[in-house]
C-alpha cells in the first residue's frame, strides 16, 4: 500500500473507467468541430486578478473557492478556476479579433480546481469540455452553441437532461432591475454576508440554493419583467431558433449561474438523476467581459459542459457507451525464437492499425492465455518453434475458440480479414 493518497475531494482516472471519461470528452467536442471552432489550450494557472476582475469578486469562486500562491518572485497566482477568462485572454494576447474573421471559435478542455466541499459530482479537481464565440452579438450564435452542447448529450444517448433559459438584460435595462431588486432584497432577514452581496451584486442572491433564502424570495422583482425592447428582441429570437431546431427549454426566470460576466442569454443543462448536484453544463453571453479584464468592447458567448458530471448523468440512466475493445489481437510466443518474431508481428500489425499486446514476462501458455482472455481481445496469435519451421503462427479466435495456421508473412492481411 502506498503511503500517499490522492487529495481530498480529487480522484484518479484509471483504466477500464478512464475510457468512458475519453469518449465523453470526444462526444462533447464533436460538434463544436464540425461547426469550425479550433482548439486553444492555456496555462493552467493564471494572474488571480484576472479572475477576479472577470469572474467577479462577489462570487464564491473568487471569495471562498481559488486555490491561490504567490511565486518566488511575488506574482500573485490562481489555478484555474474556469475556463473562459483564460480562454479569452489568451484570444486577446495573441490579437485573435485583429484577424478579421469574427467570431473567432474556440473549444478546450481541461481540468479546473475550486476549493469546494467534496460531495457526489462535486470535486475540487475537475474536468470540463468548453467553448466560445468571441466578437459578434447575434442571437443565431447564442443558439448555435447551445443547439450543438445538446446535440452533444444526444449522441451520447443522454435523454431525461433539462434546458433552462434566462435572460439577464444588458447595461440599459440591467441598472434598473438592479436597483429594484436590491430595494426588495434589503427588507429581507439575511445574514450578513448576503447583505454584503446585495450591494455588490444582488443577482447572485437569486442563486442562494438555502431554502430559507429562497422561501423569501417569493414575489421577489424579476429580470424578464425589466427586459428593454432590444434585450426582449434578442432573448426571443434565440428561443425561436431553439424550438426551430426542436430544442425543448424552460423559462427559468431566477436562473443567474454563478459568475458576474453574464450578460443576455443565460443557459443551464441539468440532470435530475444526480440530486442536489444536478447541474451538468452551462453557459451565456458575456458581452462586457473582454473589457473587464482590459481588451476592447468583444461580445461574446460560451459554454463548459462537465465532462464528470456527464458520466454521472450516463450513470443515472444506465447508459452504457459502446466503446472499442483496447486490445483487439494478443501475441502468445513460446521460446525465444518465438519471442522474437511474434514481436516483429505485433509491431507490424500495430502500424496497420490493429490495436495488439503481447504476452510480456516471459509468461508460460496457460498463463499467456489467461492475459489474452482478460485483455478482452479477439485474437490471439500463438507460435512455437514447430510453427516457426512450417513458417506459419496460429490464429485463435477466442471467442469461438477456432484456430488455423496462417502463413507469418501474410498475418496482418488474415487478422484484418478475420476482424472485418
Amino acid at each position: 500500500m502506498s503511503t500517499f493518497q490522492a487529495p481530498k475531494g480529487t480522484y484518479d482516472l484509471l483504466p477500464p473507467d478512464s475510457a468512458v471519461f475519453l469518449a465523453v470528452r470526444e462526444a462533447l467536442s464533436a460538434p463544436l468541430r464540425r461547426a469550425g471552432y479550433g482548439y486553444v489550450e492555456t496555462p493552467g494557472f493564471e494572474q488571480v486578478d484576472l479572475f477576479s476582475r472577470g469572474v467577479g469578486e462577489s462570487t464564491d469562486i473568487v471569495t471562498k473557492e481559488m486555490y491561490t500562491l504567490t511565486t518566488k518572485g511575488g506574482t500573485e497566482l490562481a489555478l484555474r478556476p474556469e475556463g473562459t477568462a483564460s480562454v479569452l485572454r489568451a484570444a486577446l494576447e495573441a490579437n485573435l479579433h485583429k484577424a478579421g474573421n469574427l467570431p473567432v471559435k474556440l473549444w478546450y478542455s481541461g481540468s479546473y480546481y475550486r476549493y469546494e466541499r467534496p460531495q457526489a459530482g462535486r470535486y475540487r479537481h475537475f474536468s470540463q469540455v468548453g467553448a466560445e464565440a468571441i466578437g459578434a452579438e447575434d442571437p443565431a450564435l447564442d443558439a448555435e452553441l447551445i443547439i450543438l452542447a445538446v446535440d452533444a448529450y444526444r449522441s451520447l444517448g443522454l435523454r431525461t437532461f433539462r434546458l433552462l433559459l434566462n435572460s439577464l438584460g444588458d447595461r440599459e435595462c440591467r441598472p434598473v432591475y438592479r436597483a429594484a431588486l436590491q430595494d426588495f432584497l434589503r427588507g429581507l432577514d439575511l445574514d450578513e454576508d448576503t447583505r454584503r452581496r446585495i450591494e455588490i451584486n444582488p443577482l447572485r442572491v437569486l442563486d442562494d440554493k438555502r431554502e430559507s433564502v429562497q422561501k423569501q424570495l417569493v414575489g421577489a422583482p424579476m429580470m424578464r419583467d425589466h427586459l428593454c425592447e432590444g434585450c426582449k428582441a434578442y432573448h426571443e429570437q434565440v428561443r425561436e431558433l431553439l424550438t426551430a431546431a426542436g430544442v425543448e427549454f424552460e423559462d427559468d426566470p431566477k436562473l443567474v449561474r454563478g459568475l458576474d460576466y453574464y450578460t443576455r442569454t443565460t443557459f443551464e443543462f441539468v440532470h435530475d438523476g444526480l440530486g442536489s448536484q444536478s447541474a451538468v453544463g452551462g453557459g451565456g453571453r458575456y458581452d462586457g467581459l473582454s473589457e473587464m479584464i482590459g481588451g476592447p468592447e468583444l461580445p461574446s458567448v460560451g459554454w463548459a459542459l462537465g465532462v464528470d458530471r456527464t458520466v454521472l448523468a450516463l450513470k443515472a440512466e444506465g447508459i452504457e457507451l459502446e466503446l472499442p475493445a483496447p486490445t483487439q489481437v494478443f501475441a502468445v510466443p513460446m521460446g525465444e525464437e518465438a519471442r522474437r518474431v511474434l514481436f516483429g508481428a505485433v509491431t507490424e500489425l500495430r502500424r496497420a492499425g490493429v490495436a495488439t499486446d503481447f504476452a510480456f514476462g516471459g509468461k508460460g501458455l496457460k498463463n499467456a492465455m489467461k492475459s489474452a482472455n482478460r485483455s478482452g481481445a479477439r485474437l490471439a496469435i500463438v507460435a512455437g518453434e514447430r510453427d516457426l519451421a512450417e513458417g506459419v503462427v496460429q490464429v485463435k479466435d477466442l471467442e469461438s475458440g477456432e484456430q488455423s495456421a496462417v502463413p507469418l508473412d501474410g498475418v496482418v492481411a488474415a487478422v484484418r480479414e478475420r476482424l472485418a
